[in-house]
């Protein structure tokens, strides 16, 4: 039986103390970043090191590769992709960026699943507002919740048809907040009605997906002592009113938006009804707390953890890769010629 848990790993290799704690711990997968990419032969051969350090050649191993600011796998072995506001930028409707975003969600799956990576932390369903912290700011598609939704689905069906897992993020949504959770707790106080209809509105309508991630965020509407992630009021909130089925990860343990120890912050995560908790950095001593507070992944979230998996398709859909890149290209012309962001490098998405 595996644990609820996803760690990362501090290399381009495991070392014999990693593959010693992955196979005691057995965690249900793994994150990578851009301190473990190096070049495709490589990844290859990490992934396929974490599978065996826990028995099982299905195991899933994650990834955040947006575009833009957050994208871990990068020139000069894989191409660079825009972040999330570019494809309306270079399209003159939303039926085209729809298009755009569909293929280069396909793409980035063609990428990702040729070095074994199953699960991509994309699309980003925040609907950021005026004023808010720039943490989300270009990585969302749109600064209106319809186009957003539209865009969002558009990438997750990307992902899926090339074999390749979405996770939306971060329930029950980020982009009001007017902190960034890597560093600090936000605190929302919009009220519950202004919630439903703007920032909940994505998550509702893609309640379909198989794995979500949280939001490390209070929101004083529906529980003004603990951030989402660790308030079973917003869990409820989100399977219930939100409609979520599906797999529930926590965002980073590491992030400052959350306090007390490591093992404190993964038994409040999953008493809350976090299915899973993430821990990202790699760091050993870190990693022995966290997994303290982690029992065995069973009950309904083992069910939803193997159907989620269930939903990865074994025979991908089609793709010309030469000439999707080509048009992908084509299509983004107009933006690539502006410039990308920079990259927030190690950043949690």
């Amino acid at each position: 039986m595996r644990s609820a848990a996803i760690y990362g790993c501090s290399g381009h290799r495991l070392t014999p103390e990693e593959k010693t704690f992955f196979a005691d711990t057995r965690p249900w997968g793994f994150i990578l970043f851009r301190r473990n990419v190096d070049s495709p032969e490589q990844l290859r051969a990490l992934t396929a090191d974490l599978r065996d350090s826990v028995g099982d050649p299905d195991a899933p191993v994650l990834i955040d590769q947006e575009g833009g600011r957050v994208q871990r796998m990068g020139p000069p072995h894989w191409p660079k992709y825009p972040p999330g506001d570019a494809y309306l930028k270079a399209s003159n409707d939303v039926a085209t960026a729809r298009e755009l975003v569909r293929l280069g969600a396909r793409l980035m799956a063609h990428d990702l699943r040729d070095v074994g990576i199953t699960i991509d932390c994309l699309p980003v369903l925040d609907v950021p507002v005026a004023g808010a912290h720039d943490i989300i700011g270009d990585r969302a598609y749109a600064t209106d919740p319809a186009t957003v939704t539209v865009l969002g689905r558009a990438a997750a069906e990307g992902l899926m048809a090339g074999g390749v897992l979405p996770v939306i993020k971060h329930m029950p949504g980020h982009g009001r907040a007017f902190a960034d959770s890597h560093k600090e707790l936000p605190t929302v106080h919009a009220d519950l009605d202004t919630l439903d209809g703007w920032d909940f509105a994505p998550f509702k309508a893609l309640s379909d997906m198989p794995i979500a991630m949280t939001a490390h965020v209070v929101f004083t509407a529906i529980d003004p002592k603990h951030p989402a992630t660790q308030s079973k009021k917003a869990i409820k909130l989100i399977r219930k009113h939100l409609s979520f089925k599906g797999l529930l990860l926590s965002d980073d343990l590491v992030m400052n938006a959350l306090s007390g120890t490591l093992t404190e912050r993964a038994e409040a995560s999953l008493k809350a009804g976090c299915d899973i908790v993430v821990h990202w950095n790699g760091d050993m001593d870190e990693m022995q707390q966290v997994a303290a507070g982690v029992g065995k992944l069973k009950g309904k979230s083992a069910r939803r953890a193997d159907a989620a998996l269930a939903r990865i398709v074994q025979a991908p859909e089609p793709l010309d890769v030469v000439e999707a890149r080509a048009r992908f290209d084509r299509m983004m012309a107009s933006y690539l010629e502006a410039k990308a962001g920079p990259d927030v490098g190690e950043a949690q998405g």
